[in-house]
């Protein structure tokens, strides 16, 4: 591997989420701020959503881990593919609840997950639920859920639930309108957007820092603007065509990875092609039609010019 040929203590650009490589950009700031701002308010539902590979279960640890410190009660469902009643196994064992029996009845488990957050609020305890993937979530574990939210005490609700999920989930809660109560309790929301072209560049330095670069760049400026461009800014694409590229630099004894080195994980990454020929796409789609655009002005410029009153 090339950590020795680079100097690097651990592997900079892996995909899963380390908040230990947590790079806060003024978007992923700005989301971790309005979901703490709405919990510590007593919002009841908070949303966050974002593309693919942009970093929201990287936010989401983030924000359990602050939680925790806060001395609040979290709980985390990641794989929400599942009916009410398995939505309901998966909150009680996140809360150390017993497992649920046949015998006892929905109607008694539910009603012992909701005296355990009684019993919670009543020693000072804020209990946050935080969903990931939840465009995935089917329409009636989406309403079991906010039913679960509606139990409160007389000055404030005693459960708080965060989704997160893609784009599709903004779609599902705007388009249905069996979801319409949900999407009302809906106060607080926020998006992660992509890195920007100097977020993207400061991003690969601190991944790089942090394994134990020491202010060396490892990677060139112009590697770097490469990849931000094949990458579209996608904090997951950047690691990978990253982790590529150092391969392919070791590869070829170079000491810094170079643009032609980007190039070779280009082509060795399916989804990378496809996004940077849609991005060309649409570029020259603009361009056309700037350019017809211009073309009628001068059109028009011409057949006034020659016409006289």
């Amino acid at each position: 591997m090339y950590l020795d040929h680079f100097g690097l203590t651990t592997l900079p650009f892996q995909v899963t989420p380390d908040t230990e490589f947590l790079f806060l950009s003024s978007h992923m700031q700005e989301s971790i701020n309005v979901v703490l701002v709405a919990l510590m308010t007593g919002e009841v539902f908070v949303k966050v959503t974002g593309e693919v590979g942009t970093g929201k279960t990287l936010l989401c640890r983030q924000l359990l881990s602050t939680l925790e410190r806060m001395e609040c009660v979290t709980c985390y469902i990641l794989n929400p593919l599942m009916g009410p009643v398995d939505a309901y196994r998966a909150f009680a064992d996140e809360l150390g609840l017993p497992a649920y029996r046949e015998e006892e009845g929905l109607q008694a488990f539910v009603k012992r997950i909701q005296d355990h957050l009684l019993s919670l609020h009543g020693a000072g305890k804020r209990v946050i639920l935080f969903i990931d993937e939840a465009q995935t979530l089917s329409d009636a574990t989406l309403e079991a859920i906010r039913l679960m939210t509606n139990l409160e005490t007389a000055k404030q609700k005693i459960l708080q639930v965060v989704l997160l999920g893609q784009p599709e989930l903004d779609l599902r809660l705007a388009s249905q309108h069996q979801l319409r109560q949900l999407q009302q309790r809906i106060s607080f929301s926020t998006v992660i957007q992509p890195l920007q072209a100097q977020d993207s560049e400061r991003y690969l330095q601190h991944r790089l820092q942090i394994a134990g670069a020491q202010g060396r760049e490892i990677i060139s400026r112009r590697a770097c603007r490469k990849i931000y461009w094949y990458s579209g800014g996608v904090p997951r694409l950047i690691n990978i065509l990253s982790h590529k590229a150092l391969l392919a630099a070791f590869g070829s004894g170079a000491a810094q990875v170079q643009a032609e080195h980007v190039l070779l994980a280009v082509r060795d990454t399916e989804s990378v092609e496809r996004l940077s020929h849609w991005r060309w796409e649409q570029r020259m789609r603009i361009l056309s039609l700037w350019l017809a655009g211009v073309g009628m002005v001068a059109l028009v410029l011409s057949v006034l010019s020659r016409w006289r009153p």
